[in-house]
Formats: structure tokens, C-alpha cells, sequence
């Protein structure tokens, strides 16, 4: 198995054990900042983030203590009709094919997450949005690298 495939494995394996299953949440590492860590043998991935209906934040995976993989985010509730349970649900289908932050397409009841990236797993761009009803209820812009 490749180098890049462990690190996107790990990178969904981090993703059902943090923020997206409320798991894993640890001491803020800057002032009321949200952060949450995971490890797995010699693999280490932590997310912070600050703010609330509009926020922004990093994730980034180390290998042996040396930096892989960072992503930066910022999105923003939309409306009312917004629903953090439904966002982390739709993070948690992420899978090999779309490693990125969620599917390309998810619904459940009146929900719908979408997912548009450009680029592979070692730089991309992308964007998420979830509609209710039809309404956009909120979205979110992404972009990643591998370190070097």
C-alpha cells in the first residue's frame, strides 16, 4: 500500500473518531478554540477550529512527528433550518473515492449535502454546501496539501 493511500486511510479513520461522531474533543489549544485529536500507531491527527455559525479552522495529520497532510476551512450557517447532527453525518460517508471532507452527494430526509473538489488527495480545492428543502443552509470552502 502506498504512502499517500495509509494517509487517506487514516485521514477517514480520524474523521469517524472526531469531530463527526463528537468524539475525541480535547483542551482548547488557543483561546475558545474547539479541538479535537486522534492517534493510531505513529499517525496523529488534530482539528481546530474557532467561531460557531461562521468559523474556520485546520486539520492536519503527522506521520512519525513530521507534518503530512494540513486543510484549511471557513464556512457559515445559512439558516435556522441548518442541522450540525445531519453536516456530521454526511462527513462520516466520506470514503476512498471522495477522502476529502464528505461524499460528493448525500440526502437523508429533507437534507442534502453536496461536495464539488477540484484536484487529487495531495492539492485541492473544494466546497461543501447542505440544502433543507431546498433552501442552501450552509457551506463551507476547503483547501488542502500534502506537506513537503
Amino acid at each position: 500500500m502506498s504512502d499517500i493511500n495509509r494517509l487517506i486511510e487514516f485521514r477517514l479513520e480520524a474523521n469517524i473518531n472526531t469531530y463527526a461522531a463528537c468524539m475525541n474533543e480535547t483542551d482548547s489549544t488557543r483561546l475558545t478554540s474547539h479541538d479535537f485529536t486522534y492517534s493510531n500507531g505513529s499517525y496523529t491527527y488534530h482539528d481546530t477550529y474557532v467561531g460557531g455559525e461562521q468559523f474556520a479552522g485546520e486539520e492536519a495529520i503527522w506521520y512519525e512527528d513530521r507534518s503530512q497532510y494540513a486543510m484549511n476551512y471557513i464556512g457559515r450557517v445559512l439558516s435556522q433550518n441548518f442541522s450540525g447532527d445531519f453536516l456530521k453525518e454526511a462527513l462520516r460517508k466520506a470514503d476512498k473515492k471522495m477522502p476529502f471532507r464528505g461524499p460528493e452527494y448525500y440526502q437523508s430526509g429533507q437534507y442534502i449535502y453536496k461536495c464539488n473538489v477540484v484536484g487529487d488527495f495531495t492539492w485541492f480545492q473544494g466546497y461543501e454546501e447542505i440544502y433543507c428543502d431546498n433552501e442552501k443552509v450552509y457551506e463551507c470552502y476547503f483547501h488542502v496539501g500534502i506537506m513537503k
